[in-house]
């Protein structure tokens, strides 16, 4: 939606940007329902579900490269590098 919307910049359309990045290595992480529980009882981090569970996700043992300002400002346990540099 954010391409669509023009709010992100891809180098080209999300298919064929998401293949180059598997191609390059990139792994998926599957989404399940311990991550989706972990994401309903993450405290303290505001109510958009997408990045709940992108958060619960990344509490997995995965560092979270990311420019969003709320998740970076957010105080719990989380590895994360600010993409904004």
């Amino acid at each position: 939606m954010l391409w669509t919307k023009s709010r992100i910049a891809l180098p080209t359309d999300p298919r064929t940007f998401r293949r180059s990045l598997l191609d390059s290595g990139l792994a998926e992480i599957p989404f399940d329902g311990a991550i989706g529980i972990r994401a309903g009882l993450l405290s303290n981090l505001h109510g958009d579900p997408a990045d709940r569970i992108i958060v619960a996700t990344a509490q997995d043992g995965h560092q979270l490269l990311t420019t969003d300002r709320r998740i970076l400002a957010w105080d719990g346990p989380l590895d994360r590098v600010d993409a904004r540099q």
